[in-house]
């Protein structure tokens, strides 16, 4: 299964300042990029565990003995790391979002350049896909969705539409969800409305924000002290949740403040965010929106 190059894969492997001898997880496995990387810095000692929900990415399963994939959603790493014997690790990479194969896999449904069903599922086998979203939600669900997903400010309008023409028949696939929004798809920049639009019911159909949140929370309890954690986001709503765990271990409000003032965080910044060089997107342009952030448990 063709899967393009990681994406700023020594800046996200080095953020994880490895110790051979020690224990890691890549939790977003796709073409096992990263997790070769890994494992050529691991000594015989060392473990690799790795998630992929993803049924194409298990044809790409490493045979080492220091590897275990784990076909599971990683917003479950806490339990099946456990069910696997290990409590805590000493790093956790995270690549998050669509990988460049589901992107070029026209049947999942998950690019503008095809026309395609509506699916977006990452996997496969998930009860809701792209369809039963764009065509069962009610219109302020919808609504909502793309205003806080999409960040579309006529997101009403949009959401409105759908549920017009949607009265008159099912809309089906990719193509039919382009001329019903038609409209709304100036050719100037009808790609990225489209990209917009995409992106609000992949992470619906996905439930990509709270997936983060819950993989975020479990990796600080299962991080050894100096652990690293190490994360590539893509897009505005998955940084910005990042940025604010690593900041003070919350997504929402601050920290509480003792008496003097003062606040204790579960996590420690290390270096700057880090983005890819004109190089890395000249070869990669899934490169482009990347940012990594990594940090140290205290």
């Amino acid at each position: 299964m063709e899967y393009h190059n990681p994406v700023l894969l020594k800046e996200s492997i080095d953020g994880l300042n490895i110790n051979p001898d020690g224990v890691y997880v890549d939790v977003t496995f796709g073409g096992g990029g990263h997790s070769k990387e890994i494992l050529s810095r691991l000594s015989p000692k060392g473990r690799l565990f790795a998630f992929d929900q993803d049924q194409d990415a298990w044809e790409n399963a490493l045979n080492d003995e220091r590897f275990c994939l784990i076909k599971e959603n990683f917003r479950f790493i806490k339990n099946f790391l456990r069910f696997q014997g290990v409590k805590s690790v000493d790093g956790i990479l995270a690549d998050l979002g669509v990988s460049s194969h589901q992107f070029d896999v026209a049947e999942r449904g998950f690019s503008t350049r095809f026309d395609a069903e509506l699916d977006m599922r990452m996997n496969q086998k998930g009860d809701l896909s792209a369809f039963m979203v764009v065509n069962n939600y009610e219109e302020a669900a919808l609504k909502k969705l793309f205003f806080e997903f999409g960040e579309l400010k006529n997101a009403g309008a949009i959401a409105n539409t759908i549920v017009l023409a949607r009265k008159d028949h099912p809309i089906k696939n990719t193509e039919q969800l382009k001329q019903v929004l038609s409209r709304f798809l100036p050719a100037h920049k009808s790609h990225k409305i489209l990209a917009q639009i995409y992106q609000a019911i992949r992470i619906e159909v996905n439930q990509e924000m709270e997936v983060l949140k819950e993989f975020l929370t479990q990796s600080l309890e299962i991080l050894k002290p100096q652990g690293r954690l190490s994360v590539i986001s893509y897009h505005s709503l998955e940084d910005r949740l990042v940025k604010r765990f690593m900041k003070n271990g919350m997504f929402e409000g601050e920290p509480e403040r003792d008496f003097f003032g003062n606040f204790s965080v579960p996590l420690k910044h290390i270096g700057k965010l880090i983005v890819p060089t004109n190089d890395e997107i000249r070869i990669n342009n899934r490169a482009r929106s990347a940012k990594l952030r990594i940090a140290e448990k205290v």
